[in-house]
């Protein structure tokens, strides 16, 4: 079950969208990056294919800078088919790509040049060969839309559900890019209308996305074998797409039409279409479902608690559509998900007060509560509204709140009124910094223990303790037989926690093995109170007490010894799987300033071990 606060503003399948799109309008920049050829350049090659004297003269191992040979500017430069014939018989290779990745054929298929098409095919070139993206030249012409050219392409043997890098088939192309006819040639020619994309996309999860009515259409065709109710791999259906998007005209034929749709089928969020067109703020497509297929998808809730009316709320923008909701028989404007939490919370959290007043008017109850499901059993975590506007910073909403009167009362209508009626008011302390914190060390702590081998797992029954050896500001250090023990005071009202630390802290000491690093024994987890962290005990103490404490004398040697056993140990750290720096370095490597015999020495070691320039290492932990 998740929390409402954690609902992602993005699915991985929205991610990926995106992601195609970038990769596709990445490869058409490419294309039209070869197309681009010098004006004095393009002077000359369309004289060259424009004078037979010149063409016959020209150096066959011509290449553009970006790797073009003749075969490609043939295409480009006004070139015919009797000279890619000529020079396919000279030898030039059709197979050869540009730099950016494309034969002859994939840029003459982008241009829609039929003749060369068939020329270059007539010659030998490969009708499958890819290029960059997996890309073959029918998949380039669907992208530019050039029907004759798909139709030369599938008459000489193109493979018509072949796929590219993203799994897309010419069919899912055409139907992303709304290119009706090529749809219709495609499907006549057998293209699969079932065949999953990456994310398992279909054409028809496309075309109800983009709102292209005509293609849907074309794909729920009499005869057709497309299935209406298929799922993505986050178990969208199409449904869901045209809802989301607010394509009215989609929604209203797939519900009205004889396909057996599943008009309240959910995602692995339990969001039914209903839900992603309230969400998203489609007041028509929220009365077209209901009107067509009725109330059911209403009570359902998603797996963060949430109805379709609490999703208006959490979109917020639209009150027509919240007053609709709320004319429905099956919504009652304090229904409570799972959670507890109610459209008055969801607007309050996202800082929609022009709602937040609507519902208050209309009755809403600002004394209901919510809980959060992430706790254990037993343990209330009890929040109104205000505490979540609160959590958010509206304050605008926190001060309606806190003064409201209905209409028809005297006096305010909440718990933080004070008693008397004066019109004064009890200030509320923000619950940001005690049940925010609270929550999440409670997690994070309950993760530590479950991820934490269970060798590393100690009792402070089976400790020894000796004398305390030094102290910091949260923690005391006790020298036992062979190890340190670091003990923690819990403190959950701080910003950054003393818990949080302790268990950034465990979490990283507990994955290290180096002999120049600091050996971690266990942790004592079970009472916050004692949390402590043990490990390897080095009686002769840190560096910088030898130096700046003791006053100690050290010879050559032991410099030498020291400065490179402290680089052994930083580059272990930053050739992890995932790089640790050592923000306190500054104090350990005093030995910069202080060893000058070895300073050259230990610069060339940190240079290729430790790696500076720091700032450069990528998704590094920190550790102090």
């Amino acid at each position: 079950m998740g929390n409402y606060k954690s609902r992602p503003t993005q699915t991985c399948t929205d991610e990926w969208k995106k992601k195609v799109s970038e990769s596709y309008a990445v490869i058409i920049e490419r294309l039209e990056e070869d197309l681009k050829i010098k004006e004095e350049e393009f002077k000359e090659l369309k004289h060259v294919f424009s004078s037979d004297e010149a063409f016959n003269k020209v150096n066959l191992n011509y290449r553009t800078e970006g790797g073009l040979s003749l075969l490609h500017l043939c295409c480009i430069c006004g070139g015919n088919k009797a000279h890619i014939r000529t020079l396919m018989l000279k030898g030039l290779r059709p197979s050869r790509l540009t730099r950016n990745g494309f034969t002859a054929l994939h840029l003459a298929a982008f241009k829609g040049n039929a003749e060369l098409v068939t020329a270059l095919l007539h010659g030998g070139a490969d009708i499958q060969q890819v290029g960059y993206g997996a890309l073959t030249a029918l998949h380039i012409a669907t992208v530019a839309a050039h029907l004759e050219v798909v139709d030369i392409l599938l008459q000489h043997g193109a493979y018509v559900n072949v796929q590219d890098a993203v799994f897309f088939t010419p069919l899912h192309i055409a139907a992303y890019f709304g290119h009706e006819q090529v749809c219709k040639l495609l499907m006549k020619f057998e293209a699969d209308v079932n065949a999953s994309g990456e994310v398992g996309d279909r054409p028809l999860h496309l075309a109800a996305a983009k709102g292209y009515l005509g293609i849907v259409k074309l794909l729920m065709g009499d005869g057709s074998k497309t299935d209406v109710n298929a799922q993505d791999n986050e178990d969208h259906v199409p449904l869901h797409f045209c809802s989301r998007f607010g394509h009215q005209e989609v929604v209203r034929f797939l519900l009205q039409g004889t396909f057996d749709i599943q008009p309240h089928s959910v995602n692995i969020y339990g969001d039914t279409p209903l839900h992603l067109a309230c969400y998203n703020g489609k007041f028509e497509v929220v009365q077209e479902i209901i009107q067509l297929s009725g109330a059911e998808s209403l009570s359902k809730e998603n797996i963060f608690s949430e109805t379709a009316f609490h999703s208006a709320c959490t979109y917020g923008k639209n009150l027509e559509m919240v007053k609709y909701l709320l004319s429905q028989n099956a919504v009652s404007i304090n229904q409570q998900g799972r959670d507890g939490h109610t459209g008055l919370h969801s607007a309050c959290f996202h800082g929609h007060i022009r709602l937040v007043q609507f519902l208050l008017d209309n009755g809403a109850d600002m004394n209901l509560v919510a809980c959060d499901p992430s706790r254990s059993s037993g343990e209330k975590d009890e929040q109104t509204c205000l505490m979540w506007a609160y959590e958010k910073g509206h304050d605008a909403i926190v001060t309606l709140l806190k003064h409201y009167k209905r209409p028809q009362d005297d006096s305010p209508c909440n718990e933080y009124s004070q008693p008397g009626g004066d019109g004064s008011y009890v200030s509320v302390p923000s619950p940001l910094g005690k049940i925010k914190s609270m929550t999440k060390e409670k997690a994070d702590v309950l993760l530590l223990r479950a991820s934490l081998p269970s060798n590393f797992h100690l009792q402070l029954s089976e400790l020894e303790f000796n004398e305390i050896i030094g102290s910091g500001l949260q923690r005391k250090q006790t020298a036992m037989t062979f190890v340190l023990f670091n003990r923690y005071r819990a403190n959950t009202y701080c910003s950054k926690s003393d818990t949080d630390m302790f268990c950034r802290e465990v979490s990283i000491l507990c994955r290290l093995n180096h002999p120049c690093v600091i050996q971690f024994v266990g942790a004592c987890l079970d009472d916050p109170s004692q949390f402590a962290i043990v490990t390897q005990y080095v009686s002769g103490g840190s560096l910088f007490s030898l130096l700046h404490e003791q006053k100690r004398i050290i010879d050559l040697q032991s410099k030498l010894i020291i400065a490179i056993d402290v680089a052994k140990g930083m580059e272990y750290l930053h050739n992890l799987t995932q790089p640790i720096i050592h923000r306190d370095l500054n104090r350990c490597f005093v030995i910069h300033t202080l060893f000058c015999v070895c300073h050259f020495a230990l610069i060339m070691l940190c240079r290729t071990c430790v790696g500076w320039p720091l700032r450069c290492l990528p998704n590094v932990h920190a550790i102090r």
